[in-house]
């Protein structure tokens, strides 16, 4: 019986398909051989030696300290793409919130007083305070063409917009789905100089820190609309501040509110509602549970932010080894020698690494030992090992 440990509530339609034969699932879990979480802070916990995996139902992993569970040896699996539908769909809710003024006109709305007859000629008398301009034939600048940057640009386009897209390491997969009327610009300095619009969609590291500051922020059209609805900290907000109270930059979407910007007349604040739908946390549940369960039954690892990708099919016989080593020289030539000297004859084999990391499955055609095991164990540069 698996165990699985939920940090946080996650939608039920993933939670079912766990088969209840073979997990216990819940809050209160003792002992959990997995972890699942969503946006709970894991950087203060104190982890049961019992967790082999930590699967983020969701994209981003500020929560989780990757480094120190890389050199425990777990996994951590997210689940990109899940959310992009729903936060595609509101970049292209925050282009038409900030470039019609609807945020200040349904406040001024909300504010009106007086008879019908009164808040009608009101209404006709200040409008003109609130013309805003339309998406057709502006330039969208996307930063970042991913699972959601690439849906965003297509989506744009569709609009009437003419769509420019920066991305240094796109894949090819991504770039097969970009629609070839968006243009490629060369730097990232081209985009924010031609657009009207520009939507980040980049993860938050130490490169991408503070990536938009005071003299990205120059290069910028004068009456640019910015939408940053993918991670905290990529705008420098004291620099925005200053190009806003001036005008340059006509709005500011924002899922991440700070008490510097959340009352500034030209900021659009939402409460991180990117992926706030039911779509897509459903999405996201069940693309993470089949991470897990394929890597609890089978080994096989997917969508991990520390470990390489291992496709490994089911097993069927024997015994199968899943075990985490340092990527350093003979780890493989070890393992197989202690394995060789039991009588043990190994019938597959896979090995990838990834960074400091690696990971080895074997596959073996008897029953593996509790007695072997402590001897690959003992290996120096072995740090976990899985009998599965």
């Amino acid at each position: 019986m698996f165990k699985i440990q939920t940090l946080n509530p996650i939608a039920i339609k993933g939670l079912d398909q766990f088969p209840k034969e073979l997990y216990e699932v819940g809050i209160a879990i003792n002992q959990p051989d997995a972890i699942l979480v969503r946006s709970q802070d894991m950087h203060t916990l104190t982890l049961p030696a019992s967790v082999k995996i930590i699967g983020r139902a969701g994209a981003g992993v500020n929560n989780i300290p990757i480094d120190q569970f890389t050199k425990t040896g777990i996994p951590v699996l997210n689940t990109p793409g899940a959310n992009a539908n729903a936060v595609r769909e509101l970049v292209i809710a925050g282009m038409l919130l900030a470039s019609r003024n609807l945020s200040r006109g349904w406040k001024y709305v909300c504010e009106l007083a007086g008879s019908d007859a009164e808040i009608h000629k009101q209404v006709e008398k200040d409008k003109k305070q609130f013309v805003g301009f339309e998406l057709f034939g502006k330039t969208l600048g996307v930063v970042g063409l991913g699972n959601i940057g690439v849906k965003v640009a297509n989506a744009a386009l569709g609009f009437g917009m003419n769509v420019i897209g920066y991305d240094p390491t796109i894949t090819v997969h991504r770039a097969w789905e970009l629609s070839s009327s968006v243009k490629q610009a060369r730097d990232l300095d081209q985009l924010l100089k031609e657009s009207d619009f520009i939507t980040f969609h980049i993860p938050f590291n130490l490169e991408t820190k503070h990536l938009i500051n005071a003299d990205k922020l120059r290069l910028m059209k004068s009456g640019v609309v910015l939408l940053n609805l993918a991670r905290d900290g990529i705008i420098d907000e004291d620099a925005l501040e200053a190009v806003l109270n001036e005008k340059k930059v006509f709005a500011y979407v924002t899922d991440f509110p700070s008490a510097l910007l959340k009352n500034h007349p030209a900021v659009i604040g939402l409460p991180h509602l990117g992926a706030s739908t039911i779509e897509a946390e459903e999405n996201c549940a069940m693309m993470i549970v089949k991470q897990i369960r394929d890597f609890l039954e089978n080994g096989s690892i997917s969508n991990s932010v520390n470990f390489p990708t291992v496709e490994i099919p089911q097993f069927n016989g024997g015994t199968r080894l899943a075990i985490v080593n340092k990527n350093i020289p003979n780890m493989v030539a070890q393992i197989s020698s202690d394995l060789g000297k039991a009588g043990l004859n190994i019938t597959s084999l896979i090995n990838k690494s990834r960074d400091d990391i690696a990971y080895t499955v074997v596959d073996v055609n008897d029953e593996v030992s509790e007695q072997i095991i402590k001897e690959i164990k003992g290996i120096a540069g072995v740090v976990q090992v899985r009998r599965i």
